[in-house]
């Protein structure tokens, strides 16, 4: 999500998180609900009290469940998650991860380039790394064209990203992210990548402008990090978007963009027609480090 879109879409939940992660309830005596999940299915985790109305909303489009199964994370897995935003996936895999001693890497933007990137991270950290009795063992890191890494090195059985390569490629350091991720995960590791698609016939913009990518730009990137692509899944297809938006996907639930008046796009714009199509059609990737993996070279440095 674009940085604005992000910060006004947050405005409107009270909340500084891209893509619905909000603060767990409080019961009415001003409890706050805390996790009690087994280390069993991750089913018993999306569907904790401690996650809001409109999150749940959001589960017939995201299917949390299915995705990450597919990308095999079991509750005693180290995590890393690449720009949780304001935490979406971070109440499900917290109290997932707290219920089999798991343990999650949140790997933010950097909070000191800006005062909106560092009111973000400290939402975050209040919502979610301060509350230990219901999200577990979270340690927040930076994901930026300057960090040192993600996580420690060759640590993480898992790596995973939700929408957000666009965002790197529009900063020009898409390359160095999937590097790290590949330095971040031990041998036989998964890096597990969801993100919006563009159609295979359409050309890609570098900087991802319209918040659509080519699948097989993906699967570039993660094959120069020298990891192997294992599968793909349709479960986050969505058919009905064309990937063509005068906006770009923001025009999409759940942010639902509008242009200004007076713009030519506003001109015969109907929020319904977005509204019917639902969240953007998504590639799902499963990407795995060799057992037997040497190191790739360093990315070039970012592009200025």
């Amino acid at each position: 999500m674009k940085t604005g879109h992000f910060l006004l879409a947050l405005a409107a939940l009270g909340l500084s998180a891209c893509g619905g992660g909000e603060p767990a309830p409080a019961t009415a005596a001003g409890e706050p609900v805390e996790a009690s999940v087994p280390a069993a299915p991750l089913e018993t985790a999306v569907a904790g009290a401690w996650r809001l109305e409109q999150e749940r909303a959001r589960d017939k489009w995201r299917h949390p469940v299915e995705t990450l199964n597919f990308f095999g994370i079991k509750p005693s897995d180290t995590v890393v998650e690449i720009a949780p935003g304001g935490g979406w996936y971070t109440a499900i895999l917290g109290p997932y991860l707290k219920s089999g001693g798991g343990k999650l890497y949140a790997a933010h933007v950097d909070p000191t380039a800006s005062e909106g990137a560092r009111a973000n991270v400290d939402t975050y950290r209040a919502a979610f790394v301060e509350r230990p009795d219901t999200y577990g063992d979270i340690t927040l890191t930076v994901a930026s064209r300057t960090s040192t890494g993600l996580a420690p090195d060759g640590t993480a059985d898992a790596v995973l990203t939700f929408r957000n390569v666009h965002n790197w490629m529009a900063g020009g350091y898409a390359d160095k992210i999937f590097a790290d991720a590949f330095r971040a995960l031990k041998p036989g590791g998964v890096l597990g990548v969801e993100e919006h698609r563009l159609p295979s016939a359409r050309d890609q913009d570098l900087r991802a402008t319209t918040g659509y990518v080519l699948e097989s730009y993906v699967v570039q990137l993660a094959q120069n990090a020298g990891l192997v692509l294992e599968e793909s899944y349709e479960i986050n297809a969505n058919p009905n978007d064309t990937a063509d938006h005068p906006l770009g996907v923001w025009m999409l639930p759940p942010t639902l963009d509008k242009p200004q008046a007076g713009t030519p796009e506003a001109e015969g714009f109907d929020p319904a027609k977005y509204a019917a199509i639902g969240e953007s059609d998504r590639m799902t990737l499963r990407f795995r480090k060799p057992a037997n993996a040497a190191a790739p070279a360093p990315p070039p440095p970012p592009a200025q």
